[in-house]
């Protein structure tokens, strides 16, 4: 059987979706939205039996939400609300997927890091999981042609911020096709 490139492919973010370990039922809160298709593929996983919800900064990532939503056929409440102040009820969320690979942290003040942190803490219940995505760093010729400085989820920063703010077991999930997956759980009790 070949191959076409040009096939329109059922799942085109398995990795992401994969990676952020959702199932039927989960309450999901997505801060961010640099790829509309990538949310649209992991809202897919809630079922009608579950809950999406994105939270973007500005009207430009609200649009290409709704877009990424509508073209996987599922319902994704959108709101426009900073990450520091999240439109959400306290314990609300079984996963919470941060989407920097459009760069939102690198764009913050580094006094509103910790706020942000503070804010996805709330937002989840106990024992819920938090998955921050980033852009990995730049390797090879590619980083020598950019000059492109890490970003804050390959940085490790990702990491060290869930850790002050009083995530659990915070790690590094994987660094696979372009992309850095670091996930932290919010304590039981």
């Amino acid at each position: 059987m070949l191959l076409n490139p040009f096939a329109r492919r059922d799942n085109a973010h398995p990795l992401v979706v994969g990676m952020t370990g959702l199932k039927m039922g989960d309450r999901l809160l997505q801060v961010g939205c640099a790829d509309g298709g990538r949310l649209g593929a992991v809202a897919a996983k809630v079922g009608l039996s579950g809950r999406a919800v994105a939270v973007v900064a500005d009207e430009t990532s609200a649009a290409r939400a709704r877009k990424g939503a509508a073209g996987a056929g599922v319902l994704v409440e959108v709101e426009v609300a900073a990450p520091t102040r999240l439109p959400v009820d306290d314990s609300s969320f079984d996963v919470v997927i941060v989407d920097d690979t459009g760069g939102l942290t690198d764009g913050m003040k580094m006094d509103d890091r910790a706020p942000m942190v503070r804010e996805l803490l709330r937002a989840l219940r106990p024992g819920g999981r938090v998955v921050f995505i980033g852009a990995a760093r730049a390797s090879g010729l590619g980083a020598l042609v950019t000059g492109s400085r890490p970003s804050f989820v390959s940085s490790g920063g990702a990491n060290a911020a869930l850790q002050a703010g009083g995530f659990r077991s915070v790690r590094t999930l994987a660094e696979r096709e372009g992309l850095v997956f670091v996930e932290g759980i919010k304590a039981r009790s």
